[in-house]
């Protein structure tokens, strides 16, 4: 017995290493290679193992009161099929409005399969998931917690996607609940967040990252004209999906992130809701402000819903700011946009948060958009959530409160978890 409670020991102590403690990758570039050159479009998509796609149409929906009846009636339009990918499918008015939509589809015909997180999405099981079900709907969780599979804990989908016919897709950062369109107590206005709309060839890209989890989590491959049709050229976009799916600790995400940014010549403009870099990239962030590039950041305020995680961004902010990067605390509401523009020219929306969990962890979805027309859309909005940001300077930095300095380097574990 004293030779299995010192192995089990040992097998837990194991464990909190693995999990807390594995070092980061020393991600840096052999060659720097310019957004602005054409070499740069074959380096991307040949390290991403991502092809590109050309002649797409893309609308960007700015909040949820615009993103949720654009989604809403894309499903009752659907005539064919509907995939979904929910890291967050919380029950509320929201999701009944969802749920109605989709079961109606169902029940007139349309193939409707859905995929949710089995942590993220939780509360969903119940009565909302009968009634999807009741409606002829498919619905499967993601890594649910079984014996054989808890070596994968902690991968979890982070996917936020639908796709209508095989032809219109939405992505970007928001998941299905009401705190996207109602504000929250203590909140005046819901969380701020960004959604695309997106149509043409590289659809099929996204409806391929649909199908991934789907056969994994019941074997069924999604195939023929219902899912995959043939899709003509609509618009001026060209674009590529990132798609992270970790089989190990590097992902297609984070090489896409730091090949964007190091890439820059003029600007990098970043929002994410959760900030934690590692070093590599704080390094890269820092080398290319010394180069002359406007790097700005956009990260929640005191209206945040992960303080702890605050708390831990906010200690490595101090190099940051004297190397010359700006960093503004969003105003008044939860902002969880998940956005990277660089140059006026190139852009990311998606799932991926700048954190070791969306770039290492989780199962992600970005869409790299080569277009200054969405990039400008995008620049709108960037200015109108500055204007509603504080700027943190070095000075007010540097005279947050006592008890944030001293509780700071206690959280730093957060580094690598979250």
């Amino acid at each position: 017995m004293t030779w299995l409670a010192v192995a089990g020991g040992l097998f837990l102590v194991w464990l909190v290493l693995v999990f807390l403690f594995t070092p980061g990758i020393n991600y840096h570039l052999a060659q720097r290679t310019s957004v602005q050159h054409d070499d740069f479009l074959y380096t991307i998509q040949s390290t991403c193992q991502a092809a590109l796609h050309h002649g797409n149409r893309v609308t960007v929906f700015t909040d949820g009161p615009a993103f949720y009846p654009a989604m809403l009636e894309a499903i009752r339009g659907a005539s064919r099929s509907i995939n979904m990918e929910c890291y967050i499918f919380q029950a509320g008015k929201i999701a009944d409005q969802f749920i109605d939509a989709l079961a109606e589809r169902s029940r007139n015909g349309v193939n409707v399969t859905i995929v949710v997180d089995a942590i993220g999405s939780l509360n969903l099981w119940g009565r909302p998931v009968a009634r999807l079900r009741g409606a002829g709907c498919r619905i499967e969780s993601y890594q649910r917690l079984r014996w054989y599979s808890l070596q994968r804990i902690n991968n979890r989908t982070h996917r936020e996607l639908l796709v209508i016919d095989g032809s219109v897709a939405f992505a970007g950062g928001a998941g299905i609940a009401d705190w996207w369109a109602y504000p929250e107590k203590g909140r005046r206005r819901p969380w701020r967040d960004t959604m695309v709309r997106i149509e043409g060839p590289v659809v099929a890209a996204l409806q391929g990252v649909a199908a991934e989890n789907w056969l994994e989590c019941c074997g069924e491959i999604l195939t023929g004209p219902d899912y995959f049709p043939d899709l003509k050229p609509c618009g001026n976009t060209t674009a590529f999906v990132v798609k992270s799916s970790p089989s190990d600790r590097a992902t297609a995400s984070r090489v896409a992130f730091q090949l964007l940014m190091e890439g820059a010549d003029h600007s990098v403009r970043i929002s994410t809701p959760y900030f934690l870099p590692d070093r590599a990239l704080r390094k890269a962030l820092l080398d290319i402000r010394k180069r002359g590039v406007d790097v700005m950041l956009i990260v929640p305020g005191p209206a945040t819903d992960q303080k702890w995680v605050r708390l831990a961004s906010r200690r490595m902010w101090g190099h940051l700011l004297r190397g010359g990067i700006r960093i503004f605390e969003f105003g008044g509401s939860m902002t969880h946009v998940k956005a990277l523009i660089v140059d006026g020219m190139w852009a990311v929306v998606g799932t991926t948060n700048i954190d070791n969990r969306s770039f290492e962890h989780n199962d992600e979805v970005n869409l790299a958009l080569r277009d200054p027309a969405v990039a400008s859309r995008l620049l709108q909005d960037y200015e109108r959530d500055l204007a509603a940001s504080d700027e943190i300077t070095l000075e007010k930095w540097e005279r947050r409160p006592l008890w944030e300095k001293v509780v700071g380097p206690f959280i730093w574990i957060l580094e690598r978890q979250q």
